[in-house]
């Protein structure tokens, strides 16, 4: 006889003749956000971050968007590391997970006297709590003033030099070409979710076909100039646009951003198809959550698991959001 059921009728439950193992393991691994900006984040958006499983966090504090002057002078970016410096200790007692942080000059704006900020940069290096130089890379499009693209190359070559010396990885911004949504907000409004000045962007200063593939390649010839292990440059915010050079003509890691995948069209899907075509040996997942951007404190946690829904085993899983990071950046227990 088939067996009875104590529904009135059948449910799909009847029709169901598998019962896939569920990895649970999965809820529980930990994990290492190699890049975001969580000491401007709230109480509550960091301890989320501890609710879903980090064990430890590289948060940067090289970004221009927090500097209320433009241009930026070098005084103002060492603002910036010594707030972050002064924070980190009480968010690591605060949220229990480990909090290092990545130090370095950002080229979305022109800073002035970037000489005095790299000339000091030495002495941050040699801090126990400074795990990487960055984030940094030359940017085609400046915020408010534009900055030549040799001068932004030296500036990026001095800190790739500087971390070769003090044997430091560096955190690359490389610049996203963003999804197309297909229609465009008011100029005036600009977008909503990111808190900046849309009408001063000025115009790019690389004249190239894909100009943002242009400036990775850059800071990869920067990189080799600097006598700087390829291995050791985390190219951020990697895309459709540039993993095929990254993962075909360097050695470089590459870290897919996808704290707000609303704004630059990066998923976990993503992920998942690098993982494919390249295997999880050079791939980190990061949030870049930070104050100025809608973004999610839970991303991380939610793309772990969708990774074994896009069919990525355990064992690569683990690889891209524990070991690489760990590996790469010296953190994590």
């Amino acid at each position: 006889m088939p067996p009875t059921h104590p529904t009135k009728r059948p449910t799909d439950a009847a029709h169901l003749d598998d019962h896939p193992e569920l990895p649970t393991e999965l809820l529980n691994l930990p994990w290492i956000d190699v890049h975001n900006h969580a000491h401007t984040l709230s109480w509550d958006d960091r301890e989320r971050y501890a609710l879903s499983g980090c064990e430890s966090m590289v948060m940067v504090a090289s970004g221009y968007h927090w500097t209320p002057y433009k241009p930026v002078r070098a005084e103002d970016i060492r603002y910036l590391w010594d707030d972050a410096i002064n924070r980190r200790a009480a968010i690591e007692r605060n949220h229990f997970f480990e909090a290092n942080l990545g130090l370095g000059i950002h080229t979305g704006v022109r800073i002035e006297n970037p000489d005095e900020a790299l000339e000091a940069m030495a002495d941050y290096c040699a801090l126990e709590e400074v795990v990487a130089i960055g984030e940094t890379g030359v940017t085609p499009t400046q915020h408010v003033s534009s900055w030549d693209v040799d001068e932004q190359r030296a500036i990026v070559q001095a800190q790739m030099e500087l971390a070769a010396d003090h044997d430091l990885p560096v955190l690359l911004h490389t610049p996203n070409t963003s999804s197309d949504s297909g229609r465009s907000y008011r100029s005036e409004i600009g977008t909503p979710g990111y808190e900046k000045n849309p009408g001063l962007g000025q115009e790019p200063v690389i004249d190239a076909e894909n100009p943002a593939l242009e400036a990775a390649k850059i800071d990869v010839e920067a990189a080799r100039d600097a006598g700087l292990d390829e291995e050791r440059v985390v190219a951020s915010h990697a895309d459709g646009n540039n993993t095929e050079y990254l993962m075909a003509e360097t050695d470089c890691y590459l870290s897919y951003t996808i704290g707000h995948s609303w704004l630059i069209g990066v998923t976990a899907a993503d992920v998942a198809d690098a993982i494919d075509e390249y295997g999880p040996e050079r791939i980190m997942v990061d949030t870049d959550c930070a104050n100025v951007l809608r973004t999610d404190p839970f991303a991380l946690k939610r793309a772990i698991l969708e990774l074994y829904r896009y069919g990525i085993d355990e064992a690569a899983i683990r690889q891209v959001v524990l070991e690489n990071p760990r590996d790469v950046f010296d953190i994590g227990q």
